[in-house]
């Protein structure tokens, strides 16, 4: 036990934050154990250094490989690690361990336009935390979509009626792995009129749950509440008819209703853990092999994901807000930094750079 790093991530107890730091820490702290340092002479060089290591772009010679095998961080794998680190760092030097390192982290910025808008009485801010350690320069992410016709191979290729709900319900909802493997029976108002009287039509509430069974839980944590057998609250997610049909056949055809009694939707099919909640690693694993046995790959979850918040886009003439709403993010900033974008097969930019390079004369 590492105790420092464990007096740090009590701070974040009960929260997906202290398991993503810890596994960011964990490879920290063996770096600096390779490098024969103790947390009281690191200094800021030696962070910068860490971080190209790791995959940022710095400018300095990093010394010995690191991470032999394995691929570099990505952009936001990056930006959380250079947040875990400064956190980190600056916790220690509340304790009295190294303050100059400290001060180094506790850097400003002037404050951005976003930064204004996003506070309350925004003119009288003058100065924004800052942190060194993070990437440099704007980031534009291109999300991987599936295949052309990837719903329907799939949908011929898996076994069973719960991988093809799989298959229709992380297509139709845009939901992720997570969202999707956490659901619980209470969570589903497929019929309209629903009781809760938050949404009309068929429906599900995507209620974040860090205690289930099988550790899947939403990565949204809007507040959620269950009265009287009816959930509130949560992420509001509406239902196309064909995640309706295929929930009906996996509930009449597979669904364990004497020997389930943990309450989830999606349960393990066969061996010694039959009827347990089916988790974000056996989705996955499904998905590879009816991936490669269509032909596509490696499909991974979060392609659909990509895929359904894209052709959102595309049918409401580019409108963030409901792609925000829809795909259920708190904000329309990420949905512009990954999806709003041109699409470089789109017909309108495919004439427009025909008739640049002459070939429409």
């Amino acid at each position: 036990m590492h105790q420092a790093a464990d007096r740090f991530l009590r701070r974040y107890e009960g929260s997906g934050t202290q398991r993503t730091y810890a596994y960011l820490l964990v490879d920290h702290l063996r770096w600096l154990d390779r490098e024969c340092m103790g947390l009281d002479v690191v200094t800021l060089r030696d962070l910068e250094r860490y971080m190209g290591i790791v995959g940022a772009e710095v400018a300095m010679p990093l010394g010995e490989p690191w991470r032999v095998g394995k691929r570099p961080y990505g952009h936001d794998a990056l930006s959380t690690a250079a947040a875990c680190l400064k956190g980190f760092y600056l916790h220690q030097a509340s304790l009295g361990v190294n303050g100059d390192l400290g001060r180094a982290l506790s850097s400003t910025r002037l404050p951005s336009r976003a930064d204004r808008r996003r506070s309350f009485l925004g003119h009288v801010k003058t100065q924004m935390p800052a942190n060194p350690l993070g990437p440099r320069g704007p980031h534009r992410r291109h999300p991987k979509m599936l295949p052309d016709g990837a719903r329907e191979k799939l949908l011929a290729s898996v076994n069973s009626a719960r991988d093809r709900m799989t298959v229709t319900w992380l297509a139709d909802g845009g939901l992720r792995i997570g969202e999707f493997c956490g659901l619980h029976l209470v969570d589903l108002h497929l019929r309209d009129g629903a009781a809760c009287g938050q949404c009309r039509t068929p429906h599900v509430h995507v209620c974040h749950r860090p205690g289930n069974h099988n550790e899947a839980a939403a990565k949204t944590k809007y507040p959620w509440r269950l009265e009287d057998g009816t959930v509130t609250g949560g992420l509001i997610k509406r239902v196309s008819p064909a995640m309706v049909h295929t929930y009906f056949d996996y509930m009449t055809t597979e669904y364990p209703r004497g020997r389930a009694r943990h309450g989830m939707l999606l349960v393990q099919l066969h061996g010694r853990n039959h009827s347990q909640p089916w988790a974000t690693v056996g989705a996955r694993r499904m998905l590879e092999r009816a991936g490669k046995r269509a032909d596509l790959g490696l499909v991974r979850p979060h392609q659909f994901r990509h895929s359904f918040t894209s052709a959102i886009l595309d049918a409401s003439g580019g409108d963030l807000l409901i792609a925000r709403d829809a795909g259920g993010w708190a904000s329309t900033a990420v949905v512009d930094e990954i999806y709003a974008h041109v699409d470089v097969h789109d017909v309108a930019f495919d004439a427009a750079l025909r008739a640049v390079w002459g070939e429409d004369r």
